[in-house]
């Protein structure tokens, strides 16, 4: 390891065919700038098996998930659960997900969503892994589901949070972990989450790039294609830093210590 200070990035989509000409390159730079390990977000079964396939060639730096996204929720069959049960038997599958409510896209009917993100809470829990969630304009039920299933002892972290300060309280109550992206860098949708961010105790907060999405705004220079990479993850730290009234190197620090402990890295 450098002398760079370790940080971890909990959610990439580096199986994203915007990443299908240059993976390596990717993950080489971003283990060079010291962001490593970095969780690979499974959101299908046949991503999820991507995400597996590709983090055992870098053991100890590459982990994923295993999940179905409420987008990909219309496409789970009988074979679903058990795919995922047997990605999840793999040392480099760490949580099960992204799995949860979208009610913005809607791209699932609302029922089959409810119906398969309840499935997975209840196999994060016979597996005793750590869910990676996603919510999105579905709180109310969301909140029902993890309230209603989650057993208090199984972590569980709401990934790439943009809500309300009312839900944020909701879901620290509940327990539930906090993960922050590039969206905190935008100064037009991202503006209250600079507050809000303050709230978050620093062993329930982890950070992340989701990318290639959200390349956060006030990067300089931009990156050319617009492509958010895992490389980009201190920028996210200093970003929080300068929100908290700590160090950057704390943040990623404290971060890095969570995102171990939730992970069982």
């Amino acid at each position: 390891m450098s002398s760079l200070r370790q940080t971890i990035d909990i959610g990439i989509n580096l199986m994203h065919r915007s990443f299908g000409y240059d993976r390596e390159q990717v993950v080489q730079a971003a283990i060079e700038a010291g962001v490593s390990p970095m969780i690979i977000t499974g959101t299908s079964v046949r991503s999820s098996e991507a995400a597996a396939d590709y983090a055992r060639r870098y053991p100890g730096q590459l982990y994923a998930t295993a999940g179905v996204h409420p987008h990909d929720a219309k496409s789970c069959g009988e074979r679903t659960l058990q795919s995922l049960r047997d990605l999840a038997a793999g040392d480099e599958v760490v949580a099960i997900g992204e799995c949860g409510l979208d009610y913005n896209r809607d791209f699932s009917p609302r029922d089959t969503q409810l119906e398969w993100f309840a499935k997975q809470v209840e196999l994060a829990e016979e597996l005793e892994m750590p869910l990676f969630l996603h919510e999105r304009d579905a709180h109310e039920d969301f909140a029902r589901i993890i309230r209603r299933m989650k057993p208090a002892e199984l972590p569980a972290v709401v990934h790439c949070f943009t809500g309300t300060e009312a839900e944020l309280r909701a879901y620290l109550d509940m327990g539930l972990h906090i993960g922050i992206t590039g969206w905190i860098c935008d100064e037009r949708r991202g503006k209250h989450l600079r507050e809000l961010v303050r709230l978050i105790p620093p062993d329930r907060l982890m950070i992340e790039t989701d990318a290639p999405f959200l390349t956060p705004r006030d990067l300089v220079p931009k990156p050319k294609d617009g492509r958010n990479e895992p490389i980009y993850l201190p920028h996210i730290a200093r970003a929080v830093a300068e929100c908290t009234g700590r160090s950057a190197e704390l943040v990623m620090e404290q971060t890095t210590e969570t995102a171990k402990a939730f992970f069982k890295l």
